[in-house]
């Protein structure tokens, strides 16, 4: 088969990024023919498609010009359609399978697939379907108004606390809303079934919702199985990004009261705040990691933690913890505990004041892990070909 995945970037910048350059990748490896389009950036690895790209448009301009362009392409694609034709005409792929595609890209990529006749299958990553803001946030809490009525985005500033934002967010909602994305797409694969109730709760139709959790790419899975384990420390790591729905505050506030080292892996718009608040020995920032230095720390901590205040879907961080065999803290909420709940040597928690006692608990009971075991089951339960598999009944 002809695939043509579309994200709106492809470069390793989310969950969203890696699982789509993978999923080329796996597909590729099975024999299909695979191209790629997505909104032009300089940091995009897989450029053969380039001409076809969107132009790059900058949110955080100041100019008036680049507000209004970015406006365009929210509200209405503005800058994808001729581009994306002409892909289409010269690809000629069987399936379109769509990643995040919102602001940056549009839903109208679906629309433009569907009319000429071609199979449009969309991964979900996030809640932007039914949730204007995609994250089911509003103040930092929970917030699930906005799944059976749109509004409420703009009487709450949900988007940034900010009146034109959330404006603008529910434009985006009401423009794009689920009786047209329910008619252009085939199939949404929902990578947990925490991410299916919620859709099917915003108004979307069962039929189209199939589950499958996401892979480990292949390139990490042969890393973790041919190279030697480092020395183990007696440290625990968050890996993620640093913002305020990764929990990533409640855990250092945690950590600055315990004695046990901890690594603190990405970047994000708190890496300046956090560095300047919490600055004891055994808080270690490391920045950005190559996939390798990722994995190497992974299976030199005790354990991670995530701590995530948001519905996390289906976490690639925990997926790739749990293949290195080492056990996840994490919190009761979202798609964790179903990544979790099957091994006994992961935790889970609820509240903030939690942390302290179960991070020590997860110290105190680690010794008794087999962590060889928990890393074999859970390369053969997120292996890419377990994926491939279920992917393909649903393609065909």
């Amino acid at each position: 088969m002809k695939i043509l995945l579309v994200n709106k970037f492809l470069y390793p910048r989310g969950g969203d990024c890696i699982h789509t350059l993978s999923l080329g990748q796996m597909l590729h490896k099975m024999g299909h023919t695979v191209r790629f389009y997505a909104m032009d950036h300089s940091k995009n690895i897989e450029n053969e498609n380039r001409s076809f790209y969107a132009k790059e448009i900058n949110f955080s301009s100041t100019k008036l010009s680049g507000k209004f362009e970015a406006t365009r392409r929210i509200l209405w694609g503005t800058g994808v359609e001729n581009g994306f034709q002409k892909l289409l005409k010269d690809f000629h792929p069987d399936i379109v399978h769509l990643n995040n595609i919102h602001s940056y890209l549009s839903p109208l990529i679906a629309k433009l697939a569907q009319k000429q006749g071609i199979k449009v299958i969309w991964t979900l990553h996030d809640y932007k379907l039914i949730c204007p803001t995609y994250n089911c946030l509003c103040n930092g809490k929970v917030c699930e108004v906005c799944l059976t009525n749109k509004k409420n985005v703009v009487l709450r500033k949900c988007m940034k606390n900010n009146l034109l934002a959330s404006v603008l967010a529910w434009g985006e909602a009401v423009n794009w809303n689920k009786d047209k994305l329910s008619a252009w797409t085939d199939t949404f694969i929902c990578p947990s079934h925490f991410m299916a109730k919620k859709m099917q709760q915003g108004g979307y139709p069962a039929d189209k919702l199939q589950v499958i959790s996401n892979f480990i790419g292949e390139e990490q899975a042969e890393y973790i199985k041919t190279t030697t384990c480092p020395a183990q420390e007696k440290a625990y790591a968050y890996i993620g990004r640093l913002s305020r729905e990764k929990g990533i505050d409640s855990l250092l506030k945690a950590a600055s009261r315990l004695p046990y080292r901890l690594y603190i892996a990405g970047t994000g718009p708190l890496e300046t705040e956090l560095k300047k608040k919490y600055t004891a020995n055994n808080i270690v920032f490391l920045g950005h990691l190559t996939m390798e230095d990722t994995i190497n720390l992974l299976r030199k901590v005790c354990f991670t933690v995530i701590p995530s205040i948001w519905y996390e879907n289906n976490p690639l961080s925990v997926i790739e913890s749990l293949c290195c065999g080492t056990p996840v803290l994490g919190r009761d909420i979202g798609g964790i505990p179903e990544l979790l709940e099957s091994d006994n040597c992961n935790l889970l928690f609820a509240q903030d004041e939690e942390l302290p006692i179960l991070i020590t608990k997860m110290f105190d009971t680690v010794v008794s892990n087999n962590r060889d075991e928990l890393s074999a089951t859970s390369l053969r339960r997120f292996s890419s070909e377990q994926y491939y598999q279920k992917w393909l009944k649903i393609v065909e």
